[in-house]
């Protein structure tokens, strides 16, 4: 549960009965669709709602319905969506400008605000709480956290699910940016130190920018990296004078960055990696070895046994899919937080 509306009181309409208070509320779920309704169908009927008697409508103690599924357009004998009537309903489209706004109807091509705005404006009764994810998975309490591990180990997609669960700044690195890499992949020796010089300054640059100035409308700050994998990575791919430069120039930088409250590193086997980095399908990443990938495990390893500065988790996830499977996600969560 992501985020929620407030709360609207409306009259029964098209028969006599009471009041109904009515919301929206936005939902993140690795389920589709149709099996999304057909949970929310068994929260009816646990709830006590009871199937129609007659014709028209009538009391009934809990009504869910999906009104949008991201920009699916489904239209079958027993799931309609985007909701056929939305858009002539106020106590529908007033609690749903409260939460997604900007969104558009993929059938009328209006934003939510577009839509309601012809319809007769409620007032809001009262606001609606979300215990659950801050009180039981209280992350907002770091103000800062970085996510790092080998190459495929899922970094980018757990700091993208905690940025959008928790309302989080977002700090990606801008590994696609950079010219040297695909170039370091095909000739490690020649091209070694200026791409090892190109992410130094790279990361060093956006978490002097990103990372030090707040957000006023987020929460905290999480990164798929920290520029201690600059040095990590450099220790394999450089010649001893090289890094010996390059670890000169990295502790006058890294002196002036801020630490991350909390550093957790995503570890994998070597083999699951290798099934990952094929699965996304990176052309440059195609001829990395399995040998390269323990080197790099081995670095982080050597990092994480002798450094005293951070605060370090280390999270086994190789028989873990949070990306696919909630439960495994919430079991990242549960370890993330856990003292």
């Amino acid at each position: 549960m992501i985020k929620t509306a407030g709360v609207y009181e409306v009259p029964a309409a098209g028969f006599t009965g009471g009041d109904f208070l009515n919301t929206c509320i936005l939902i993140h779920s690795h389920k589709t669709a149709q099996e999304t309704i057909t949970v929310l169908q068994e929260i009816e009927r646990e709830m006590g709602r009871k199937p129609r008697t007659g014709d028209t409508y009538e009391d009934r103690v809990i009504d869910l319905d999906i009104v949008l599924f991201n920009d699916e357009i489904i239209d079958t004998s027993h799931l309609q969506i985007p909701h056929p009537r939305m858009q002539e309903r106020n106590f529908v489209m007033q609690p749903l400008v409260d939460i997604a706004y900007k969104i558009v109807h993929p059938v009328l091509g209006k934003s939510m605000v577009e839509l309601s705005s012809n319809l007769e404006p409620l007032e809001r009764m009262m606001d609606f709480e979300i215990p659950l994810s801050r009180k039981r998975y209280p992350i907002q309490n770091l103000n800062f956290i970085a996510v790092e591990g080998n190459i495929g180990s899922g970094k980018t997609s757990l700091t993208h699910k905690l940025s959008e669960d928790f309302n989080a700044k977002q700090v990606l690195e801008r590994f696609a940016d950079n010219p040297f890499l695909p170039l370091f992949y095909e000739d490690k020796e020649r091209y070694s130190f200026p791409l090892e010089m190109s992410f130094l300054a790279d990361r060093y640059q956006q978490l002097s920018d990103d990372v030090a100035q707040q957000d006023l409308f987020k929460e905290f700050t999480v990164a798929d990296y920290y520029v201690i994998k600059s040095l990590i990575f450099s220790e394999i791919t450089l010649n001893k004078e090289e890094f010996s430069l390059y670890k000169r120039l990295f502790n006058m930088m890294y002196k002036e960055l801020v630490k991350p409250d909390l550093y957790v590193y995503l570890y994998q086997t070597e083999d699951r990696l290798l099934e990952n980095i094929k699965k996304r399908g990176r052309d440059y990443e195609k001829n990395i070895e399995a040998s390269y990938l323990s080197q790099i495990q081995q670095g982080y390893a050597d990092f994480i046994r002798s450094q005293q500065e951070l605060k370090v988790k280390v999270i086994d996830v190789t028989d873990l899919d949070f990306v696919n499977n909630q439960e495994d996600y919430l079991k990242v969560l549960e370890l993330i937080l856990e003292k």
